[in-house]
This record gives C-alpha cells, sequence and structure tokens, in this order.
C-alpha cells in the first residue's frame, strides 16, 4: 500500500497534486510520502513481533535522504551502512552510534578508525584479513571494536544475478567451510570483540524458501562455532524482501518473513538483526518526469522524457520494470516506447509497453522509485542532480536540492599549464 492516489483525476501524493510539486520544483523530481514511510518501517516491526531480541538497522544505501533516515531513526531503526559516508548521513540524522551496522566489502583503513571513534556498535567484517586489520587499528586506538563475521552460504536467491550476493562465486563473506575456523582465529585477537555472524544473500527475493535455507545453514554453523568454545550472541540475517514493481505481483509479507524467522531461529539464544532496505522505501516514492516530446517509430512511438538513465538507473543497469502513468490520465491508453534524453541506447525505460496516453508537455510517474532511486543519481551528460521532496498530508518540503551543471562546473579545475 502506497499514498500516491487518484482524486479528481489528479495524481496525488498523499494530499499533494503532484503539478503543485513540479510547478515549483520543476521535473524530473522524486517525491517521497512520510505516510508510507511510516506505514510501511512500523509494518515491518509489528511483523518481527515474534523475535523476542532484535535490533532493525534500515539499508541506507536504498534511500539515503536526511529525511528518510530522520524519519526511520523516529521509528527506532538503527542504520546498516557501507561506507564512510553512510555513517556519516546516519550519524547527522541522529541515529545512535551503537545502532549502526559497517558492512561492505571494501571498507578502508580510513574508515575502520572512523568507526572506531564513532563508537558503532558493529562491524560486518568480509574476510579474516579485515578482521585482523580492525583489530590492530582498535587495539592501537587503545579500543575494542564489536564486529560479527559475514558467511558466505552458498545458497542461490533466485533473484537477479547482479544483486545476488549469497552464492559462492559472489565477492561477498567468507567461504561458509572455513567459517568456523576463521571465527576462532579472530576471536582470539585483542582488540576484536567477534560477537556473532552475518549473511545476506540478496535484494528482491520473490520467496522465504532461500532465506529459509540460509538461515537454517548459520544456524548450524552458529552452534558449531558455540562448541569449539566461542561465544556467538548476535546473528545478522541482512535483509532481501522484494517489493511489487508490476501491478498485480505478490512478494511475502513482513508478516510471513516474521514468521519464519521465528520458527527458524527460535532456539539460537541470540539477538537477532535485520537489515530492510527496498522493503521500507520501494514504494514511498515515484520519480515524476515530463515528456519532451512523441516520436514516431518503426513498430511504436518514443515517448521521450526528460527523466534519463542518470536519474533512475535501475532500468539501464537491471532492465527493471517500473510502472509508468500519467499524472492526468485520460483513460486513453497507446503502446509505446518509454525513452530519456541521454546519449545511449541504454537510456531506455520501457520497450513496446501499453501506457496512459500522453503528449508533450503531459506529467508522467515513475512507480515503486524510493529504492534504489535518488541515491543512485549522477550527472551523466552533464545533467542536473536530480532534486527529492517530502510530502507530509497537505504539506511538501524540498529534501535534497536540484544541483545544476553549472555547480558541479564550478567544482573543476584546469591546471596553469593548461591556460
Amino acid at each position: 500500500m502506497d499514498h500516491f492516489t487518484y482524486r479528481d483525476g489528479v495524481l496525488h501524493a498523499e494530499d499533494v497534486p503532484l503539478p503543485q510539486i513540479v510547478a515549483a520544483v520543476g521535473s524530473p523530481v522524486y517525491v517521497y510520502s512520510r505516510a508510507t514511510l511510516t506505514r510501511h518501517a512500523r509494518v515491518f516491526l509489528e511483523g518481527l513481533g515474534g523475535v523476542p531480541q532484535k535490533h532493525v538497522a534500515f539499508a541506507v544505501k536504498s534511500n539515503p535522504n536526511l529525511a528518510v533516515l530522520r524519519l526511520l531513526a523516529r521509528e527506532g531503526f538503527g542504520a546498516d551502512c557501507v561506507s564512510g559516508g553512510e555513517v556519516a548521513r546516519a550519524l547527522a540524522a541522529g541515529m545512535a552510534p551503537e545502532g549502526i551496522v559497517f558492512s561492505g566489502v571494501g571498507k578502508t583503513a580510513a574508515e575502520l578508525r572512523q568507526g572506531i571513534a564513532a563508537g558503532i556498535g558493529q562491524f560486518n567484517l568480509e574476510s579474516e584479513e579485515e578482521g585482523v586489520e580492525l583489530a590492530q587499528i582498535a587495539a592501537a586506538m587503545g579500543t575494542t571494536a564489536r564486529a560479527a563475521l559475514r558467511v558466505n552460504p552458498d545458497v542461490d536467491a533466485g533473484t537477479h544475478g547482479k544483486i545476488s550476493t549469497g552464492k559462492a562465486e559472489n565477492k561477498f563473506g567468507v567461504p561458509y567451510d572455513r567459517a568456523a575456523g576463521i571465527y576462532g582465529r579472530l576471536a582470539a585477537l585483542p582488540g576484536l570483540e567477534l560477537r556473532g555472524l552475518a549473511v545476506h544473500i540478496g535484494s528482491q527475493l520473490a520467496s522465504l524458501d532461500p532465506l529459509e535455507a540460509a538461515f537454517t545453514k548459520m544456524g548450524v554453523l552458529m552452534q558449531d562455532i558455540r562448541a569449539q568454545g566461542d561465544s556467538v550472541s548476535h546473528m545478522d540475517l541482512g535483509g532481501g524482501i522484494g517489493v511489487p514493481y508490476r501491478a498485480g505481483e505478490e512478494f511475502p509479507s513482513p508478516a510471513a518473513y516474521g514468521a519464519m524467522v521465528a520458527r527458524v531461529t527460535g532456539n539460537w539464544g541470540a539477538t537477532l538483526m535485520f537489515e530492510p532496505g527496498r522493503v521500507i522505501t520501494g514504494n514511498s516514492g515515484v520519480l515524476v518526469t515530463r515528456v519532451i516530446r512523441v516520436k514516431p517509430g518503426v513498430v511504436a512511438p518514443f515517448v521521450v522524457v526528460d527523466a534519463a538513465m542518470n536519474d533512475l538507473a535501475r532500468p539501464a543497469l537491471y532492465d527493471a520494470w517500473h510502472d509508468f502513468v500519467a499524472v492526468e490520465p485520460s483513460g486513453a491508453q497507446m503502446v509505446a516506447n518509454i525513452v530519456g534524453p541521454i546519449c545511449e541506447s541504454s537510456d531506455t525505460f520501457a520497450m513496446g509497453r501499453t501506457i496512459d496516453a500522453v503528449g508533450p508537455g503531459d506529467l508522467a510517474v515513475f512507480r515503486t522509485a524510493g529504492a534504489y532511486g535518488a541515491t543512485m543519481a549522477n550527472t551523466y551528460n552533464s545533467r542536473a542532480l536530480v532534486p527529492e521532496v517530502m510530502v507530509d498530508g497537505d504539506r511538501w518540503a524540498v529534501v535534497a536540492e536540484r544541483i545544476e551543471p553549472a555547480a558541479i562546473l564550478a567544482a573543476e579545475r584546469v591546471p596553469e599549464w593548461l591556460d
């Protein structure tokens, strides 16, 4: 459920008509619904009601906007971060340092020091080498770093290959059959408090079966590690629950997910940690765009919009689907190719799709754009960096300004020897 609905033939974000926002901010523009974000956050937490000891850390990479993070902090969420920049954002948004989990396969020494100095709650280690380095840095700083060891369980998530993270050939975590030995060696190091295991097999999962398989394997590994005399008090189960991008798609609910987790982990005796991202923010946002022109094509016309692959990269990266609907539909439909203005054939959102009939100047939206949308935007073709707006009832605010090409140009320098 989201709060983007038609009223009197015009698409609204909560109580605000989208044309009102575009008239003030321009297009393209991301628009988020506070009511949707709040509802999804609470539904996810309610779904975990059967888990007695838990910590939920929002996957910042899915939407790092400060307003989004502040809202989720107020709902009791911590942050799962994958860079020093994300750690800084989480702290700036008011998230408690002890609620921050620092994940990521390539944390630098500077980022490890940054996390230690900030007092973050847990580092998720991707290798034995990283654990040794973290222990050395922490000891040199006169402290101890809390950490978990990420394990690759070699479970196929059944999702797109580019967002699969739990198969043996993926770059994440340590091999399952070597994990117990690595855990024992790291647990003995001064400067390191190794307190648990972490797993994350991928994103946009349409079935709970791969997750259950991974969690079951992690439970066996946990018991093996305890049997060798090492403590395991925390188990980070990652994220990955999918959301519907096409009308009519069905995905596991947070309640079903929570029930499965409670059943599989009921005797673990550990604090469970979760890293939801897309399931919280995906349907909370849309990308509003304006039709530049409709260009005749050989098979179908090209609807050229002012949003592009630099604003919404998922279709170009993953052939991802985003529903495309008119802001003020006439009731008529057309079959068209939806494309952006960038000089790349990959700047294509849909081919041969049946959509609301649109013409030059009309507004439309790409739905389910609240996750992996603005956060992946760039300035390719010297385009502006897309702005973001949050709506709350009948009020709204710009929560990220449009960064114009002139501002980006001003940050560049020509060396003296080229003058």
